[in-house]
């Protein structure tokens, strides 16, 4: 297996210059004060920022978004380490294979047969799955997981600043901005610069460093602006221009580093990969046949169902998996999720828990069930869930304790529910942080049943609920709660 990139940016040129030389990240967005952390390093140096050089900036930059990325996956990694309580696994194909072909009841066989309808999720009701338990820690040792690498995955933080006339230009923002600098840029040679930040997360070890390139900009006229602010591009990319858009006519020649100008130096990050003992090969997990996927269409109607928006690229781990249960599932190295719960502080009974509204064009889209989804190339499922529902719900995992979990295990793939309580005194606020979902709410553990739920969520509901009384008993011995054993998983697919 190679090893795994985190970019710690947005930026689709970024991506795809990546992606174009095979590698695919998983992206994490660093949400760093860029301002703030420039004026913290310059007052470490006893300096003003504008007493800081432009490579400098690109670098305390680059780093800052790195250091923030290196700390959330800390986060995950260490809730994932301390997890406890007991992983139940339960074998559905293994029930459905016992029973007789002409016994009553063959749920696990319908939902195989209602294939033709693939937006609905697994439901296995009906049925008594075969399942084993064992500790939680004891799963995870000697397993793949971030905090059992022994190389990556690397973290890469970039930043780009552009200087002219000895002027640092970031984006500008506005069109008013945009159309000073595009003035002041005709007919001028500027240094575009680019830094990286490369931070190895099985060691901690972090190397930095910067890349430049001089551009010539042709004699464009006022109009060629005009239309140029209207296309929207040079409003937030650094220097008010790209390579590789709109911009590209207007530059007549280059010296240096290409790829910088777009955002990311393969020439650097291949450097800085090196320094670290990582050949650049061994990143490489994009083969020449992988294809954005064509449309998809539904099975009864004919038309074409809705489609994710363009900003939810393709990461590692994604894609489709044909198992032996007659549909697909989301999710190469499988899929897990977090189903969260809030206790009373008085009672410890449990009150609420996260839920999500999830988008119209996934699976089943417009019900309810718990953030989740593909487990990344280098994670455990529990570090997968973790991440997953940060980045879907804000559910922030130094706030939370993982106290067991469930897998539904169909053989080439599996589904993992994370359970999880707020820690004492901690309080997540989650909220939607991407468009996969329309809401996120903490939902009364009463009201759940009432709600639009996922098909697999409403079946295995009531079994959830019992798992969530019964480990929070464990938190308040007086209550005696039944252990439920007859367990099946909540997924996206």
């Amino acid at each position: 297996m190679s090893i795994p990139l985190i970019l710690a940016s947005q930026s689709r040129p970024r991506r795809d210059v990546l992606f174009s030389a095979g590698i695919c990240p998983t992206i994490r967005v660093s949400h760093v004060d860029e301002p703030a952390a420039l004026e913290r390093e310059a007052a470490a140096l006893d300096v003003t920022v504008n007493d800081l050089s432009v490579e400098q900036r690109v670098v305390i930059l680059a780093t800052a978004k790195a250091e923030a990325v290196h700390q959330a996956y800390r986060n995950i990694a260490d809730t994932a380490a301390h997890a406890r309580g007991e992983r139940v696994v339960g074998f559905p194909l293994r029930a459905a294979d016992d029973r007789d072909a002409s016994s009553a009841g063959t749920a696990a066989r319908t939902d195989s047969a209602q294939s033709a309808d693939e937006t609905k999720t697994r439901d296995f009701s009906g049925i008594a799955i075969p399942t084993v338990a064992e500790l939680i820690a004891d799963f995870v040792d000697g397993r793949p997981s971030l905090t059992r690498s022994k190389a990556g995955p690397l973290i890469l933080g970039c930043d780009s600043m552009f200087l002219l006339d000895g002027e640092c230009y970031g984006k500008p923002h506005s069109e008013e901005v945009a159309r000073e600098r595009l003035r002041a840029m005709r007919g001028a040679t500027g240094e575009l610069w680019t830094g990286h930040c490369l931070i190895d997360f099985a060691s901690g070890r972090m190397v930095r460093g910067a890349s430049k390139a001089t551009l010539h900009f042709c004699e464009y006229s006022d109009l060629d602006i005009e239309r140029y602010i209207a296309t929207g591009e040079p409003l937030e990319v650094a220097g008010s221009f790209t390579l590789e858009g709109f911009g590209g006519a207007f530059i007549d020649s280059i010296e240096g580093d290409p790829h910088g100008i777009i955002g990311l130096s393969l020439p650097l990050a291949r450097r800085l990969a090196a320094q670290l003992g990582v050949e650049w090969t061994d990143l490489w997990n994009v083969t020449r046949s992988d294809l954005a996927p064509d449309a998809e269409y539904d099975a009864k109607t004919g038309a074409a169902k809705p489609l994710p928006p363009k900003e939810n690229v393709h990461q590692p781990g994604d894609g489709w998996v044909d198992c032996a249960c007659g549909r697909k599932h989301w999710g190469t190295n499988g899929a897990s999720g977090v189903l969260l719960a809030r206790r009373s502080e008085t009672t410890g009974e449990v009150t609420h828990v996260v839920m999500q509204h999830r988008a119209v064009w996934s699976a089943e889209g417009g019900t309810w069930g718990i953030p989740g989804g593909a487990t990344a190339d280098g994670e455990s499922p529990i570090e997968g869930a973790l991440r997953e529902s940060y980045e879907e719900a804000n559910i922030t995992p130094e706030d939370i304790d993982v106290v067991g979990s469930y897998c539904e295990d169909h053989g080439p793939w599996s589904y993992t529910t994370v359970f999880a309580f707020e820690k004492p005194g901690h309080r997540v606020e989650p909220k939607a942080n991407d468009d996969e979902s329309m809401e996120i709410e903490w939902v009364p553990v009463d009201d759940v049943p009432n709600r639009k739920l996922l098909t697999a969520m409403r079946t295995d509901w009531p079994n959830f609920a019992a798992r969530l009384r019964a480990l929070a008993a464990v938190r308040y011995p007086a209550r005696s709660v039944p252990h439920p054993w007859n367990m099946t998983a909540v997924s996206a697919n």
